[in-house]
Parts: C-alpha cells; sequence; structure tokens
C-alpha cells in the first residue's frame, strides 16, 4: 500500500516520455496527465514550470499563446526594445479613450512570445522597497511576503556578472546584496557615457534631494544609482532565456505548448461546495476544435494583468453582476476580478546639449548598421546598453503642498523606502509622440509616477476567448496623479540646473520647453503621458479566509483563488498596490516563492493520504 500511495503522490504517470516544446494544441494528447497546468510562459509561468519540474516526477505542461520565438534579434539586441510595440512579439491592446489623457487611446504593451513581457521590456532590475514588501505582508496577513522573507528569494533568482567592460565596479552595486548563482543574468550598464559623471556629480551638489545611492536593490532605492539591467554580456536576459531554455532539451517531466490559447477554465467536479477548476480548454484563433486537459493538482493561471482576469471571467469567476451582461453563469462571485489595475504613467522632458558624443548617433541608419555589425559579432557596442545608466527613485518631501491639495490625507506610497516618482536619465533623444529630431544632440529624462492613487479596470466586451478585453487604466483620474507629476517635472529642472550640467545643457526642447507654468505643466502631462508598461493589481490578493467581497482580495495569501479548489493565481495581477518598481523582477520573486508553496502544499497532501491509508 505505501508503494501504491508514494507512486500516486509523484504522480509518475508516464516516465518514458520525453518533454517537448509543441508548435499547436494538436500535438498534445488527451490522455496525457499533467499534475500542473500552468496557463502563461511569461515571467512567472517561466519561473514556475523550472522550478516545479525539478522534482522529475512532478509533470508539468506550460501553455503560451505566442511563439516560441524568444531569441529573435529584435528580443535580443536591448537597444532594440523600443522597436518591439507592434510586432508578433505584442498583443497589440489598446486602452480605452483616457479622460486623464485629453481622451487619447494608448498602445498597452504585452509580450506575445514564450517569456511573454519580459521579452519586450526595457530591462530594469529593481526589487522594489522593503516598505512594499512589508505592506504586501500587512495587507495578507502573511509575514511570509515581508522583504525580510523574500530577501533570500530576490538573491536565489539573480545572478549578478559584469558589465562589457570590465570596470570596477564596487561603486555601483554592493555586492552583499545581489545573488551570484540565480538563472536571471543581471548587471550594471555595458560601458560608460557622456552624462554619467554629470550626474553622479549632481548627486553630491544636491544631495539633500537627489542623494547617491549605491545600490538600488537593497531594500531603500531612494536616491539616484547605476540602472541595473537583465542584459548580460550585451543580450537581453528574458524568463524564456533564463528559466526555460536551460531546461527544455533534458527535463522529461516539462511540455511546452506555444501558439496555444486556454480560452476556459473548467469545472472538474466539487469538493465539499467548492468548485474544483482543475480543467482547462485549448484552442487557436480561427479553429473550431478545442482540447480538454485536467491537471491532477492546480492549474495556474500566469496569463498576466490583463489576460488572467479576462480569463477568470470567462471561465465564470468574477463579478456576476458584469457577468450577466454577457449570459457568463457565475460559478464564483469574486467582485475583485478585473479591478484595482494600476500602472505606472510617464512622461519625457528632453534637453538640447552641447554635446556631439550622445547616443542620438544611432539615429543615423549608416552608424545604427555598423553598430549592429559589431553586436553580431561579439554582442558589444552601443547597441548592448540599456535605457538609460542612471535611474533615480524620488520621494516628496514631507511638507508638500501636493499631499494637502490632493486631499490624499495620508502618504498613498507603502512608505519613506518606496518612491512616489522615478527618473531615467539617458543620454540622448527619447520620445513617444513620432521619430526623433533629424539633427542635434539631447539629454533626456524620463519622469515616472510610481505610487499612483488612480484605479482603472479590465472588463469583457464579447463572450469570445480571442478578442481582447477593455482595459482601462484611468490615468491621472485623481488630483494626487496629476499634482505629483507636476511636482516631478519641477523636480527634474533642479536636477538640471545644477552646477554639473552648466554650458553642457543649452536648453529644453520640443512641448516640453513651454511648459512652465501650473496649467501649462497639467496640460504637457495629459497631452503626453504614456505607460511603462507596469500594469498590475488586477485580481488582487488579500488575507486568507476573508469574506469574498469588493476591496477584500479574490486570493488568499498564498494566491489560491478564494472559493475554488485546484486553481491558483501567479502573475503582477495579484499586487494589492503596485510596487514602486518596475514589475519585472517582483513578479519573478512571487514566482519563486509560491513555487516553494506549491511543493509544500504537494507534499502535506501525500503526507495526509499516507497517515489516512
Amino acid at each position: 500500500m505505501f508503494n501504491t500511495i508514494a507512486v500516486l503522490c509523484a504522480s509518475a504517470y508516464y516516465l518514458s516520455a520525453r518533454a517537448a516544446l509543441f508548435q499547436g494544441p494538436s500535438h498534445l494528447s488527451a490522455n496525457k496527465a499533467y499534475d500542473y497546468i500552468i496557463v502563461g510562459g511569461g515571467a512567472a509561468g517561466s519561473v514556475l514550470a523550472n522550478r516545479l519540474t525539478e522534482n522529475r516526477d512532478v509533470h508539468v505542461l506550460l501553455v503560451e499563446a505566442g511563439s516560441s520565438n524568444f531569441e529573435d534579434i529584435l528580443i535580443e539586441v536591448p537597444n532594440f526594445a523600443g522597436r518591439l510595440a507592434g510586432t508578433q512579439f505584442d498583443w497589440n491592446f489598446t486602452t480605452t479613450p483616457q479622460p486623464g489623457l485629453e481622451g487619447r487611446v494608448l498602445p498597452f504593451e504585452r509580450g506575445h512570445v514564450l517569456g511573454g513581457s519580459t521579452c519586450i521590456n526595457f530591462m530594469a532590475f529593481t526589487r522594489g522597497s522593503r516598505d512594499d514588501w512589508d505592506r504586501l505582508a500587512n495587507v495578507t496577513n502573511d509575514k511570509g511576503w515581508s522583504w525580510e522573507s523574500i530577501f533570500p528569494y530576490a538573491k536565489k533568482l539573480e545572478h549578478l556578472v559584469p558589465p562589457i567592460d570590465r570596470r570596477d565596479i564596487s561603486d555601483e552595486v554592493d555586492i552583499r546584496v545581489h545573488g551570484l548563482h540565480g538563472p536571471v543574468h543581471a548587471s550594471v550598464p555595458a560601458f560608460l557615457v557622456s552624462t554619467d559623471d554629470r550626474v553622479i556629480s549632481t548627486t553630491q551638489q544636491l544631495p539633500d534631494e537627489f542623494p547617491f545611492n549605491r545600490d538600488m536593490n537593497s531594500g531603500d532605492p531612494i536616491g539616484i544609482g547605476w540602472t541595473p539591467s537583465t542584459i548580460a554580456g550585451g543580450v537581453r536576459q528574458s524568463g524564456a532565456l533564463s528559466y526555460l531554455k536551460p531546461i527544455l532539451s533534458i527535463r522529461q517531466n516539462l511540455d511546452v505548448v506555444v501558439n496555444t490559447h486556454v480560452t476556459k477554465l473548467l469545472q472538474t467536479g466539487s469538493v465539499g461546495k467548492l468548485p474544483e477548476m482543475r480543467g482547462v480548454q485549448l484552442s487557436q484563433p480561427g479553429s473550431k476544435k478545442t482540447l480538454t486537459l485536467r491537471a491532477t493538482k492546480e492549474v495556474i493561471v500566469s496569463a498576466g494583468a490583463v489576460k488572467t482576469p479576462q480569463l477568470l471571467m470567462l471561465s465564470g469567476i468574477g463579478d456576476s453582476a458584469e457577468l450577466s451582461k454577457l449570459n457568463i453563469k457565475t460559478i464564483v462571485d469574486l467582485p475583485d476580478v478585473g479591478k484595482n489595475l494600476q500602472d505606472h504613467p510617464f512622461v519625457t522632458g528632453s534637453f538640447t546639449v552641447n554635446n556631439t558624443n550622445t547616443l542620438d548617433v544611432l539615429n543615423n541608419a549608416t552608424v545604427e548598421s555598423q553598430q549592429l555589425a559589431i553586436w553580431k559579432k561579439n554582442h558589444g557596442g552601443l547597441l548592448a546598453l540599456p535605457s538609460g545608466n542612471q535611474v533615480g527613485w524620488i520621494r516628496l518631501p514631507k511638507n508638500s503642498s501636493v499631499f494637502s491639495e490632493s486631499g490624499v490625507g495620508t502618504d498613498p506610497s507603502a512608505g519613506p523606502t518606496s518612491a512616489h516618482w522615478e527618473t531615467i536619465l539617458f543620454d540622448g533623444f527619447i520620445g513617444f509622440g513620432g521619430p526623433p529630431p533629424s539633427t542635434g544632440n539631447f539629454f533626456t529624462a524620463f519622469i515616472v509616477l510610481t505610487s499612483p492613487t488612480s484605479r482603472g479596470n479590465v472588463t469583457l466586451n464579447t463572450t469570445d476567448p480571442f478578442a481582447p478585453p477593455i482595459i482601462n487604466p484611468s490615468y491621472l483620474t485623481t488630483p494626487f496623479d496629476i499634482l505629483t507629476m507636476r511636482s516631478a517635472i519641477r523636480g527634474i529642472r533642479r536636477f538640471t540646473s545644477a552646477p554639473a550640467w552648466d554650458g553642457w545643457i543649452t536648453g529644453e526642447f520640443g512641448p516640453f520647453k513651454q511648459a512652465q507654468s501650473d496649467e501649462q505643466l497639467d496640460a504637457f502631462a495629459r497631452a503626453n503621458t504614456v505607460t511603462i508598461n507596469h500594469v498590475s493589481g488586477t485580481v488582487r490578493v488579500g488575507k486568507s479566509g476573508s469574506v469574498v467581497e469588493e476591496g477584500t482580495g479574490a486570493l488568499d495569501s498564498d494566491l489560491k483563488v478564494k472559493g475554488t479548489v485546484g486553481l491558483r493565481v501567479v502573475d503582477a495581477s495579484i499586487f494589492p498596490f503596485i510596487p514602486a518598481a518596475h514589475t519585472q523582477v517582483p513578479t519573478y520573486i512571487v514566482a519563486e516563492r509560491v513555487s516553494d508553496l506549491i511543493k509544500a502544499d504537494a507534499a502535506n497532501a501525500c503526507k495526509k493520504e499516507a497517515a489516512s491509508s
């Protein structure tokens, strides 16, 4: 009897089968048993597929809607990040018209390839602040989400490597807070550029407002420091490259299917009064064929903060009042599904400079072609650089008028180690309203709202699983957000007024130059704000066992979907508050921890079954 139980607990159903990368659902067998079915091969899905198959007796299917072309040159070249929007690697979503942005409709980029948005983002490698994680622990009443608890996972996933130029980086990172053996390779900028000394000098000249921060990933990111990125050896390090490629050919217990949508989550039974949601329906756009599979342990939805709530709602898990509008039968009434959308909106401010040695040289087609030849030869050259060699995380002063004028009452950030706004500093022109200037040399500052109070939503427009949902981020719809953006733009002007920039910056450029008064600044922000694509919060986590009503969370603290059995959500949709960080690393951290929670659940289930037998 013991041996039988051990085999069942290990789920060793098909030891002779070999893992594979399938290009569509027709290659899968409905009779093949999987312990876990993971929906979405992005940051979280890549982690889960890797960690859960570390046990060779656990069998996993990873389903990705996009292709397996995560090593396409457009993805691998860091400087090409800005070209990925609107390509085959992007879902090509758009927002609803945004009242806070003069009714503009924005592109809403999401990765549509194995590796997800880690393949199309701008590669910043930031963990978030101590206060971000401690707030998550407080909201969930789970100390396992605290900074102290997640810090080992943050180190576990990282492999810090030297920059291409092999310079001494002891003043750029604190090696003690970094991992050196994890799957995700990361580094500081490949080499130095013309603005570096001026940026660092400014932190010495204006230390009260813009202090130097040696390491953004220490738990306290406040200040200006060197940009950590998922760029190593001049190549983008995506979730697929880091977690999946090393194991695809060697682990017989992992199957990956791409170009395949999960169109519905299926109830496979009941446990007491709770629906068991261990089934998935697979298909492809334009196909009338479907394939139904069942997980023996769990279905884990990691489709991202847009597709995850859409899939849950299509499957009858969501706000019953909203589902009834499309005649979707409610299986679990979870009002928080699709609500609480948060994102980081930003504008750029560009300055003309008295220097011809800027990265604007890449706007010349001949130079770019030469640089691409260099990159293809040794992954070096200008195309290996991130979108800015320095990044800064800034808080509003305690006595800022923003707090009183906006009426927020209390500081909406997570705490004193969490920024209200961010700046990324680039040695050249970056704009999002058209092609770059044909001549001239520039310096650009990204100005990013990192603790927003605006809240949007994802809702259904149709029951067609291949149609996009309605995405309404509600950018700049609160007084706090627009006032903070105004204050941040003024902050950048103070930053560039430091003596370090004398004689180098010669003026402001374009519409940015015209925005001086409060009214002009607000108009500039509304006319030029875009998104940095950190959408979060649409299936928020709450306290385990709490009453299911709007605002209490759709997930227990271990990310199991409330009111269900066998269903879990693991991606950026789980954050009740968007981290003051670029969200890829927080998502990796969440998935690393939940992988261990899933393993512990499986072990406990086996022990209980053994004891009862």
